[in-house]
């Protein structure tokens, strides 16, 4: 009698066991089924996704669509983007490489500089001061220099409160203070900007024609741009290296104003593409004439005596005027009655 209810206890597992089986290889063929079946939704005869598939990867439609866009019934178009690729792209490049790039170029800038004051000192006027001055600009050359420099000056410390304010200033002294600062700063940012191509284009339009590549430009290089202290480089009006920070200057300021202008006015010109190749390149050459405007600033002013004096009160000292800019002078003194005066103070 046990051994009868053991056998059917047996015949009913194995029938359960079979029975299953069967069950879940029908369930396996409806999945395989289904899943053949919305994978084929996902796809456009072409094998291309499906976009109006219920269930489409965002990889696959980053990939088939420029962007993710809804549908409005407002006029701006730009408000139905829901995704735009590009973006992250952007942002990863103004938070990531353009702290890093900047940093690196403004304080890489900065060490080179102090290390040829330690290495070169000061250079200075050989002869010694004459006593005699000589006009090298006149007023209206100093201001246009005065009025580029001082709104490129703010321009530069505003902008690079947008590149590291969160950085650097937002824990020194807290969220709303940084905000009230960015605000106005920002602010500042947008107006001095016009200042700063009126500058920039007095400054084309007034020192162009002195600076065109001349003859003497080579001999200044073979004798070192007045860097060897045994070998005197002839120059005119400019020397080489002069010329070269005034057309990198043109260029990089044509480059941030024009950039500039499409961020100050979104949208009015390109398409957010375009916006965002306009903030690459006018935060990339923002960052490079910033470090071409610190070398030019130390050699006006720790680098080499007597240049200041030039864009300062216009008039700079005779011997300083024969050691660096030689045939220059010769050329004032053929054409100018009487340009040379005795200096207010004696020399020293």
């Amino acid at each position: 009698m046990m051994h009868s209810g053991r056998f059917s206890m047996t015949r009913v597992a194995n029938s359960l066991a079979v029975s299953l089986r069967g069950a879940l290889f029908i369930l396996a063929v409806m999945l395989v089924t289904m899943s053949g079946f919305a994978f084929a939704q996902k796809l456009n005869p072409d094998g291309s996704p499906n976009p109006d598939a219920s269930h489409v990867s965002e990889q696959q439609l980053l990939k088939l669509l420029p962007r993710a866009e809804g549908r409005i019934d407002i006029p701006d178009t730009k408000a139905a983007v829901l995704i735009q690729p590009m973006g992250r792209t952007w942002d990863y490049f103004h938070e990531v490489l353009l702290h890093w790039g900047a940093a690196i170029v403004i304080v890489g800038t900065l060490a080179l500089l102090a290390l040829a004051y330690l290495v070169m000192g000061r250079l200075r006027i050989e002869g010694g001061r004459s006593g005699l001055k000589i006009v090298r600009f006149k007023a209206i050359e100093r201001f246009s220099h005065w009025l580029t420099a001082v709104s490129f000056v703010v321009l530069g410390l505003t902008g690079l409160n947008i590149t590291f304010g969160k950085l650097l200033l937002l824990p020194m002294i807290g969220p709303q203070a940084f905000s009230d600062l960015s605000q106005i700063a920002k602010y500042i940012h947008n107006f001095v900007s016009f200042a700063f191509v009126v500058g920039l284009v007095l400054i084309a339009v007034i020192f162009i024609k002195d600076n065109f590549p001349a003859k003497v430009d080579i001999e200044w290089v073979k004798k070192g741009g007045g860097f060897i202290k045994s070998k005197h480089a002839p120059a005119g009006r400019f020397n080489l290296g002069e010329k070269a920070v005034f057309w990198l200057s043109l260029g990089l300021g044509v480059a941030v104003s024009a950039s500039g202008y499409l961020l100050l006015f979104p949208f009015s010109v390109t398409d957010i593409f375009g916006m965002q190749i306009a903030q690459v390149v006018h935060a990339v050459a923002a960052v490079l004439f910033v470090a071409l405007i610190m070398a030019h600033i130390y050699i006006g002013t720790l680098g080499m005596e007597g240049a200041f004096e030039a864009m300062g009160s216009g008039e700079v000292d005779v011997n300083w005027a024969k050691e660096h800019h030689d045939q220059w002078l010769a050329q004032k003194l053929a054409n100018e009655p009487h340009p040379i005066r005795g200096a207010a103070t004696p020399a020293e």
